[in-house]
């Protein structure tokens, strides 16, 4: 008896198993469509251009993962749909099957990785703020007492968080819906500060009207590797993304596409940002990893 409960339950467990692993692939071969969660305005990750269609860094290594998922469920006739995300929406609509891809400027830690999963990193960045330059902060123990802003659901502001109350610095942190009201409010005076990844900060400046009017902290508060999101417990569909995206880094052809968002002019503005890549991201790029520990990107 106990023999055969045990049977039944091993059966089980292995049906309930390949069920879930095979979810997200079993759901786009259903609907003959794959998701892709986009920014509206993290340049130059996944951004609207000009004609409101998404474009960016993360947008085109998303399209290879689904020309991947195309060849892989031998679907030539694949419509790939598009659905806007926030940083407080991107992961609850990853959860309950909104979208297959979230491809923007997400940062991959070790308590997301409770809900979600993520592809090989793709970017590292820095956790800093933007200033007007005549506010003359440097560091965050000058934004003491002052009002900072930074985007709702997102890491950067739940660190600015814990930072302020453990350095008694009194700072009115405010949230704000996505990056282009965060800047907003430092252009306008409503905050002295915008706490973000730098590259984010750096892509605002660069299409500010008055660029030298702004300045990025030296000050680092953490190091961000950024990667494309995913559906947790599905690693059926995760090898077929980690497959695509590391056979990006191996073959050289992520050094291009980084070339075209990072050094070359991009729309809508034709702005380049001019940004070698950095030394720990050809690490990562030589040696591919999903890994949450900063420390390893350091």
């Amino acid at each position: 008896m106990n023999k055969l409960l045990s049977s039944v339950t091993v059966a089980a467990l292995l049906l309930c198993g390949a069920a879930l692993q095979a979810q997200t692939l079993d759901k786009i071969r259903k609907e003959g469509a794959i998701t892709l969660g986009h920014r509206e305005a993290s340049i130059p990750f996944s951004y609207l251009d000009d004609k409101q269609n998404p474009i960016g860094y993360s947008m085109d290594i998303c399209q290879k993962i689904a020309e991947a998922v195309k060849a892989e469920l031998k679907l030539p006739n694949l419509v790939i749909k598009m659905t806007p995300v926030t940083s407080a929406t991107r992961i609850p609509l990853m959860a309950n099957g909104t979208i297959d891809l979230e491809c923007g400027s997400t940062t991959n830690n070790a308590e997301r990785q409770k809900q979600v999963a993520y592809a090989p990193t793709t970017f590292i960045t820095a956790n800093r703020f933007v200033s007007k330059k005549a506010s003359g902060v440097s560091n965050l123990d000058s934004l003491k007492g002052k009002t900072v802003v930074s985007t709702s659901g997102t890491t950067n502001i739940k660190q600015v968080t814990e930072l302020n109350a453990a350095r008694n610095l009194g700072m009115n942190i405010l949230p704000a819906k996505d990056h282009a009201e965060a800047f907003l409010m430092v252009e306008t005076g409503r905050a002295t500060a915008f706490v973000m990844d730098d590259i984010l900060l750096y892509s605002l400046v660069a299409s500010a009207k008055t660029p030298a009017d702004y300045v990025v902290s030296v000050e680092g508060l953490s190091v961000e590797p950024y990667g494309i999101m995913l559906r947790k417990d599905d690693p059926t569909f995760k090898a077929v993304a980690d497959k695509t995206v590391s056979g990006l880094m191996k073959s050289g052809e992520i050094e291009k596409i980084y070339a075209k968002w990072f050094q070359s002019p991009v729309p809508p503005k034709g702005i380049n940002l001019n940004l070698p890549i950095s030394a720990a991201l050809k690490r990562q790029f030589e040696k591919p990893t999903d890994s949450p520990d900063p420390k390893l990107y350091e």
